[in-house]
Parts: C-alpha cells; structure tokens; sequence
C-alpha cells in the first residue's frame, strides 16, 4: 500500500513538472537584470556574484561562498540585493522591506524575479561550494550546528524533520540530509514554484517557513544565520545537479 502510495507520489509530480510557471518568472527577472534601475540608473550586469562580474551561469552551484570586498559569506540572495545597493543606488531598507510575495493573488517581487532568472542560468551544474577560506569553514560549521540545535515549543531542530529516513508531510518528502543523496536532490531543487502557493519560493523564503513551521524565532532576511543553514545544506549537497527553479507541491 505505501508503495502504491509513493508511485501516484512520483506520477502527480512528474505531472506538475510538465510546464513550470517559473519559466515566465525567470524571463521577468532577466529583463530586470539587464535594465537600468535606480538612483545610479544601472543595470545588474556587472554584477559579481562569484566567478566574475557579470557572470551568471553556473554560480547557484557555487554559493555559497566567501566574497573579499565584502569580507564574509553571502548567498545568492544577499549578494543579488548587495549589487542592487552598490551597483544601481537601491536602498538595503527598502530591497529588505518586502524581498517576498505574501499570496498568490499578488504579483511576485522583483527580487523573486531577479533570483528565478540567475537560479535558471546554473541548471545542469553541478554543486560545489568552495570549503578553502576559513570564512566559509566557519559558515559551514555554523550551520551544523543550527541543523541539529533544538529550540521553540516543541523542541524541534532541522534534523528532527530533515535527519531521519522516511518522513513526510502530506505529499512532501522530508529528504534526510546526513545520505548524499537526498540533500542533492532537495538541495538542487530549490529555489521551487509552489503549486499550493501560486508562487515562486526562494531558498531564503524556505528557511524562514520552516523556522515558522517550527515555532522558532523568526530568522531575519539575509541573516548570517540563513546564510550559515544553506552553506551547510549546500556542502552536504555536493555533486548533486542543479535542476532549480522547480516545481513542487
């Protein structure tokens, strides 16, 4: 029965696959890319978000990573939004405000649109996230150790859902990330169009949710800490090929 169950599982998503909303998405964010904006009226095109300005494919593989003119470990998130403050003008506080599209009656930000565009242009590469500066040493550490902290009301950690074989919520995996193998493809997958939401979901969007979902603190936008979480995820997910964004439940 539970076999029957997870082949109708995998069928209903080979179905939501064919034909990713996401797709429109990242054509909205490569013309935001490529247009002047702002009080500097420039475009994001110079823009380096690890392999060299204005380099786009196959740099989601690789954050994230340690930057020097910045000297610390971004995201590809807060890394778009720092080319936004010192390339085009824009403001940390109003990028930060609002970065997410609360429901789907809502047109998706900028910033979503921004991320689907760059996220599409690293689909085939394989993750690698560099480990050599101490920095990203230190960011990996980190986030282990918020992987397993456990807090909140029910004393949940990432792990106690993401550290165990076989746990699902209604028609989601719970992939275990300590087995190569479900942090690839969890790991590869995201950022992900929600069918449920209508939306477009970030991998910073991600981590808030679940921080939410376990009744934790709430974690803060671009913070080391959601910075340290995906570090550690995306080290245990080396290897595995990006195929992001893609579409879930």
């Amino acid at each position: 029965m539970a076999q029957d169950a997870q082949k109708e599982i995998e069928r209903y998503r080979q179905l939501l696959a064919d034909g990713n909303p996401a797709e429109l998405l990242e054509m909205r964010g490569e013309d935001l890319w490529k247009q002047k904006r702002g009080p500097k009226n420039a475009s994001l095109e110079a823009c380096d978000l690890g392999l060299g300005a204005g380099k786009v494919q196959g740099v989601n593989a690789v954050l994230p990573r340690y930057f020097a003119d910045v000297d610390r470990v971004m995201d590809l998130e807060s890394r778009i939004v720092h080319c936004e403050v010192t390339l085009q003008g824009f403001t940390m506080a109003e990028l930060t405000k609002r970065p997410h599209s609360l429901n789907q009656s809502e047109r998706q930000t900028d910033h979503e649109a921004l991320v689907a565009y760059v996220v599409g242009q690293s689909r085939g590469a394989k993750v690698n996230l560099p480990q050599s500066h101490p920095k990203e040493r230190e960011s990996f550490l980190r986030g282990e150790k918020m992987f397993f902290f456990k807090g909140g009301p029910y004393d949940f950690a990432c792990a106690t859902c993401h550290g165990v074989d076989g746990q699902r919520i209604r028609l989601q995996d719970l992939p275990n990330f300590q087995k190569a193998d479900n942090a690839q493809r969890a790991f590869t997958t995201w950022p992900a169009y929600r069918v449920s939401q209508g939306a477009m979901r970030t991998m910073q969007w991600r981590l808030l949710d679940c921080f939410r979902q376990q009744r934790m603190p709430e974690m803060e936008f671009l913070s080391q800490a959601s910075i340290d979480l995906i570090t550690y995820m995306g080290v245990k997910a080396k290897d595995g090929t990006m195929d992001a964004p893609a579409i879930k439940r």
